[in-house]
């Protein structure tokens, strides 16, 4: 993988925190030159950076709010103008924001779970995928969840509804992008333990709970995801489009 990632460029949505901050190490130990994108990490952002650079590599820190259109296309137009060119996208940034029932449901929090989670993702592939198809091949990873197979836990119907939304973005999208060379993927993780999102928004017992019924008896860790991320986006001249990996340990094996 590493011969197919050495010296492209890579765009992380959220690649500070979390699932994404592994993500982009997983890119940059593969020699990729990586504009890592974040909300409110800053400091683990720049610390990225330089690790890059101390690798001999490309790397730049660029922060913004992806739900507005302005702030999603400059932060194609800087990727592209510090690295000549854009292979790889990762659609990384979401958030269950908090958990509501439907009855309790108001509309400016269910427009905000969508625009964090899906309009955001629109903006930034729109703007990255005419200079993803100026290259032979390229290739475009999305982060949907477990919830958007299964619903999620009590609570996290917008966040669920959102992330189902992005199984079916990745497969009409790849085969709208197909013909210009760039393959679309899914990943959707299940139970992944040590990040801020379950750290947040995901009590011990109810952890404790869900790792007793995975079939392989452990929750998962944000390597297991970015292994995943790294294998669909490396996989340049492959056959693989349209798909979503599961990465739950078994709980969804359909």
């Amino acid at each position: 993988m590493k011969n197919k990632i050495n010296g492209k460029s890579v765009l992380i949505t959220a690649g500070a925190q979390g699932i994404g901050e592994s993500i982009t190490r997983h890119f940059i130990d593969s020699g990729a030159n990586v504009a890592i994108h974040y909300f409110s990490s800053a400091e683990t952002a720049n610390q990225l950076v330089e690790y890059a650079i101390g690798k001999g590599q490309k790397a730049i820190a660029i922060s913004g709010d992806l739900t507005k259109e302005a702030n999603a296309n400059a932060l194609v137009e800087k990727t592209v103008e510090a690295f000549g060119s854009l292979n790889v996208l990762i659609n990384n940034a979401g958030s269950l924001v908090a958990r509501n029932l439907l009855s309790e449901m108001e509309a400016d929090f269910w427009h905000k779970v969508m625009d964090i989670n899906l309009t955001s993702m629109m903006f930034v592939t729109r703007a990255a995928a005419p200079h993803l198809s100026k290259n032979e091949s390229s290739s475009i990873v999305n982060l949907a969840s477990l919830a958007g197979r299964k619903g999620g836990h009590h609570g996290s119907l917008a966040y669920a509804t959102s992330k189902g939304a992005i199984l079916t973005f990745t497969r009409a999208l790849s085969s709208e992008l197909g013909g210009q060379g760039i393959r679309v993927n899914a990943v959707a993780p299940g139970l992944i333990l040590g990040t801020s999102f379950h750290d947040t928004h995901t009590t011990k017992e109810s952890a404790d709970a869900t790792t007793a019924s995975i079939p392989i008896q452990r929750a998962g860790n944000a390597d297991d995801v970015a292994r995943a991320v790294l294998y669909l986006a490396s996989e340049y001249d492959g056959f693989i489009t349209g798909a979503t990996l599961d990465i739950n340990g078994g709980v969804y094996n359909m």
